[in-house]
């Protein structure tokens, strides 16, 4: 695998621009991207992003922004998000990337638009998706866990193959993109690449299994509404560890409002707290059954 990864100076990378919208929140600007920190209705914020703004900052506003990047934990998550793209902007400059047309049929359909990254490594865009084409020679070094066979690699996800395999072609921001992708995606092949297991809240994937295996005969929430019968609590259907089975037994149980706060995996029943129910349901579903 080629692991040599060129590091451009910090001189070779756009200084961002910081400043305040018409309307008080903090937005940036780096060369024709632009990057708010955008109020949410009920608190916190999210990244919004814009394209080419040649108005001053002061002068931006929300309609501006047209992409959600997620949520932002406060304005020093927000700079520091902005310089990370900055230096991005910075080493993608020195990779030599070629833009060129391709008549070429991908399996997202026709290719609209091609940036060679290197003899052998094209990356496609068409009218919804996109992704990677490698060469069968380029193909042969990714790695066998994460290999596919056709060589091609779409863009969501499967990308992180080949920026695992072509480290060089790739800016310090993509890498740690990929690194991320492939814990939390590929666990087994990121187990494999770098000879160690993944600990507790490093992959997605893992800590959804270990929640499984730790939660399988609990009951575990897979719908909930606010009860009309029972004001300030939560009505809920339960299965064993979760299953969406239609043969699944499911039991319903009454919960404080205040109390369900659902976890990255699902809400566990407390049977000591949380009260069985088969009273009359919120549930449409569960109206004309017996209990319900």
């Amino acid at each position: 695998m080629n692991t040599a990864v060129a590091t451009p100076t910090p001189a070779s990378f756009p200084v961002p621009e910081f400043g305040r919208s018409a309307a008080g929140f903090a937005v940036a600007r780096i060369g024709d991207a632009a990057y708010a920190m955008i109020p949410k209705a009920k608190g916190g914020h999210f990244l919004g992003s814009g394209w080419r703004l040649t108005k001053p900052l002061s002068d931006w506003k929300r309609s501006d922004f047209y992409g959600h990047g997620g949520d932002l934990a406060d304005e020093a998550a927000f700079r520091a998000f902005v310089q990370e793209q900055a230096e991005h902007q910075g080493e993608e400059a020195t990779l030599g990337r070629q833009e060129f047309r391709a008549h070429a049929n991908t399996p997202w359909g026709p290719s609209q638009g091609a940036v060679r990254y290197v003899e052998g490594v094209v990356f496609h865009t068409t009218s919804g998706h996109g992704g990677f084409q490698l060469a069968a020679d380029r193909n042969a070094k990714v790695p066998p866990l994460l290999r596919e066979p056709g060589g091609w690699y779409e863009e969501d996800s499967a990308w992180a193959a080949v920026a695992v395999a072509w480290p060089d072609l790739f800016t310090g921001f993509e890498r740690r993109q990929a690194e991320e992708t492939l814990r939390n995606s590929w666990p087994d092949a990121w187990e494999a690449i770098h000879g160690r297991k993944l600990k507790p809240g490093e992959s997605h994937v893992r800590d959804g299994e270990a929640f499984a295996r730790d939660h399988a005969e609990n009951w575990v929430v897979i719908s909930a509404i606010y009860s009309d019968q029972q004001p300030g609590f939560t009505e809920v259907v339960a299965t064993r560890g979760g299953r969406r089975d239609p043969q699944a037994e499911e039991r319903r149980f009454l919960v404080r409002s205040g109390d369900c706060k659902v976890g990255r995996f699902g809400f566990v029943i407390d049977e000591a707290r949380h009260v069985v129910y088969d009273g009359r349901s919120s549930f449409i579903g569960w109206r004309g059954r017996a209990g319900g």
